[in-house]
């Protein structure tokens, strides 16, 4: 078990290598030559310019004046001086709410640790059970720790009530500022979206599960649909072609044009050798060849086949999917369609808002949706046993942190790990460290299953991938570090007692891996946030770039890696701070101070990273704050729950039915929530579009509309390409019938088998 001098040590580990990431970074952003690594958003926006590089040749690549270092902390001020207002207009909602989430973290856990110190920490302290509760359980190792905990207190003492005490207040006060937070980031995002600059999703809805149609293409099929059933606000579409293999080209082409640039510039540096390569795999083994002919003869031929590709998917009509992008004459036609169902069949003609054109997944869209329910129940069970699978290696991260046990198993050891700094080192950051290596890999196996589920947007995509890994982090490393923690230490008495002994073992358990999760904390929390403002891997990847690939001015400026705030990865580890803050709150409050440094020291790292240098990929709106909101209610449930279980093993069973309000009231309060606010993230009031329509009308009386929204949802392949994209005509727009070529039925049913139950009868018209 660590000791206070074992996360002494870690702390100090911790501590230096943030201070030396953060000293690091002070010093490369002042440099030139790194200015597009470290102010990358400010490039894309075209408002800063390469520094001033007149005077001698050195000052291209290093910055000589000393004023400079001297003033090497001023980003600190830079970085807290932006208003929100402007923080909005500069970055995006998304970002701007994402920064909200460390000051969530601040306005819950300071007031927490607060009273938790005043109250609960001289109570466990006092509490004179320690020496008891080691003698009583020799095969667990308590450390100092433990007299800062709960398990100090003595069994059916009175001192418990003063911990169902503050498990209310602390219950109270966070279900408070989840409200208030809830009801601001709302009006945040309903005044974003009334006030935000015209978009091309604002007036488009993407449709989904077309019925295929013996007498009209599924452009024509959609034309006439929406032309019967929206006359006075359908405005024209784009229907959706599976160009999955022209994508594959298009950016094998680019990582050819790419190898071409590389080898012409090592030949410019070099006129009298040629450059070669080998003709294998990845130019590792084969026949030595001319590289500057090898890649130009590849991209020629590369070239041919890109567009008989492009013609073929636009020409055939199997290559079109049953989806279209529908665009309306207005925000209010929009949402109507958006948000009613068109059919009396709920599964066809389905319709949604479109994501933003940077937000759409093309891959997914020629997913037949017929496969979509099948798909997420394969992943459901892949991602079943994915957790449990890492299991093996959370339980080996926890063998490192009892190194009294690897001494009783391993005896030949113990002459190594009772050394001082060894012990130290083993128990105090080793791991915090192992864990977080194993973590690396496992949100790019998430995001692939999340493709293979078939959502249509990068932000939805996202999403579920954000809510696997809090699965994931909540059941292994919280769940798992204390279950796999406590069954090593003891095995024997696990496989030889009762399952209803075994709460009272993990109850114990759950203040004893206080010390764990604090070094956890300062490894990732500090050390690695520290780290991530320095950009070690952008820094490089810039450079070689700007020696091998770099040959203009816009070259340069593709190099740049602003890189954005990785909501998949970022977002379910700050719910695990939530969750080790809230559980631990009554537990071992002395955990409280190093979850609020984390909450400062992120607060101001990523306001700078949003500030200088993510460019996110899309915007949404802050429409993930219900997810932030119901993961952190579920954490706070958590708590309640491993508090009930503690208590339990404290012969406090009177105490049972107060605390099991607890959750009840939890509950209650999400749902409450959820009626109040979840629908102002799902769904766009129809009174706001009209006033945002008719001030628009009013602004902007000669708008072309068409114009704007024509090839807005475009497949990315085909912008600039040699083959033009053809949709149906668009007619005259105050025709008041409507061209089909359907003989026999009447309507648009036709093809739903969901038509009027009144005869068809023929004709080439349908009336408006």
């Amino acid at each position: 078990m660590a000791t206070v001098s074992d996360i002494t040590v870690s702390a100090a580990i911790n501590s230096l290598s943030a201070l030396l990431f953060l000293v690091a970074f002070a010093i490369l952003r002042l440099q030139p030559v790194n200015d597009r690594v470290y102010f990358p958003k400010w490039y894309l926006k075209g408002i800063r310019e390469n520094p001033s590089t007149a005077g001698p040749y050195v000052k291209k690549f290093v910055n000589l004046d000393v004023r400079m270092y001297l003033r090497f902390l001023n980003w600190v001020p830079a970085a807290l001086r932006m208003p929100e207002p402007e923080l909005i207009d500069h970055a995006g909602l998304d970002s701007a709410v994402y920064i909200r989430i460390y000051l969530l973290g601040l306005k819950i856990f300071v007031p927490i640790a607060l009273l938790a110190f005043g109250v609960l920490l001289p109570v466990n302290y006092t509490g004179g059970n320690f020496n008891t509760m080691s003698d009583d359980m020799k095969d667990l190792a308590f450390g100092e720790i433990d007299k800062f905990s709960i398990s100090n207190v003595p069994p059916a003492s009175k001192r418990l009530i003063a911990h169902i005490l503050m498990a209310y207040v602390f219950t109270f006060w966070t279900c408070y500022v989840l409200y208030k937070e809830y009801k601001i980031v709302t009006d945040m995002r309903l005044h974003f979206l009334a006030s935000q600059k015209r978009r091309a999703d604002q007036f488009t809805v993407l449709v989904r599960n077309v019925p295929s149609d013996p007498d009209e293409s599924v452009s024509e099929h959609v034309d006439h649909f929406f032309r019967v059933n929206h006359p006075d606000q359908y405005f024209l579409h784009k229907v959706v072609h599976n160009a999955n293999k022209l994508a594959q080209m298009v950016e094998q082409k680019k990582d050819l044009q790419n190898r071409l640039i590389y080898y012409t510039n090592k030949h410019e540096r070099n006129p009298n050798k040629r450059p070669t390569t080998k003709a294998g795999f990845w130019g590792l083994w084969g026949k030595k060849i001319d590289a500057i002919d090898y890649y130009t003869q590849e991209i020629e031929k590369l070239s041919i086949e890109e567009l008989a590709e492009r013609e073929r998917v636009i020409d055939d009509p199997k290559s079109v999917v049953p989806a279209a992008f529908v665009s309306f004459r207005s925000r209010w036609g929009a949402a109507v369609c958006a948000q009613t169902q068109q059919t009396r069949n709920p599964t066809r003609w389905l319709t949604d808002w479109a994501p933003e054109p940077r937000d759409v997944y093309w891959n997914n869209l020629a997913i037949p949706f017929v496969e979509l329910n099948l798909r997420k129940l394969i992943m459901a069970v892949a991602l079943f046993g994915l957790t449990f699978c890492f299991m093996v290696p959370i339980a080996i991260v926890q063998t490192l942190a009892n190194i009294e046990y690897i001494g009783k198993v391993l005896p030949f050891l113990k002459p190594l790990i009772n050394k001082g700094s060894v012990k130290s080192f083993i128990q105090g950051f080793l791991p915090g460290i192992v864990l977080k290596i194993f973590l690396l890999v496992l949100p790019m196996i998430l995001m692939e299953m999340s493709k293979i589920e078939g959502y249509v947007a990068f932000s939805a995509l996202e999403a579920r991938s954000a809510g696997k890994y809090h699965l994931f982090l909540l059941v292994n490393v919280f769940f798992g570090s204390i279950i796999t923690g406590t069954a090593l230490q003891q095995l024997k008495e696990f496989l030889k007692q009762s399952p209803s002994q075994m709460p009272e073992t993990v109850g114990v358990s759950i203040p004893m891996k206080a010390t764990f999760f604090i070094t956890y904390i300062m490894v990732d929390g500090w050390a690695g946030v520290a780290a991530e403002i320095l950009r070690v891997v952008p820094l490089v990847i810039y450079h070689l770039k700007n020696i091998f690939l770099v040959k203009t001015e816009k070259d340069r400026d593709e190099a740049m890696d602003p890189g954005s705030l990785l909501w998949p990865i970022t977002e379910p580890r700050l719910q695990l701070y939530f969750l080790l803050g809230l559980v631990y709150s009554t537990v071992t409050p002395i955990l409280l101070p190093f979850i609020i440094v984390f909450f400062s020291f992120a607060y101001l790292v990523f306001r700078h990273q949003v500030i200088n240098v993510y460019h996110q990929k899309y915007e949404s709106a802050a429409s993930y704050w219900p997810g932030v909101h119901h993961r952190i209610l579920i954490g706070l449930i958590i708590s309640q729950i491993t508090l009930l279980g503690l208590l339990s093993t404290k012969e406090a069973a009177n105490s049972t039915p107060l605390l099991l309000a607890l959750p009840i009231l939890t509950l209650w309060f999400h749902r409450f929530c959820k009626k109040r606010f979840e629908s102002a993230f799902s769904k766009f009031p129809l009174q706001d579009a009209m006033i945002k329509d008719t001030l628009e009308r009013a602004t902007e009386p000669q708008l072309d509309l068409k114009a704007y929204l024509k090839d807005a949802y475009m497949h990315p392949v085909f912008k600039g390409g040699e083959v033009e994209m053809m949709d149906v005509e668009e007619e005259d727009d105050d025709h008041y019938l409507v061209a089909t070529k359907r003989s026999s039925r009447r309507g648009s049913q036709a093809g739903t088998q969901e038509g009027s139950p009144e005869d068809r009868t023929g004709g080439i018209y349908a009336a408006v």
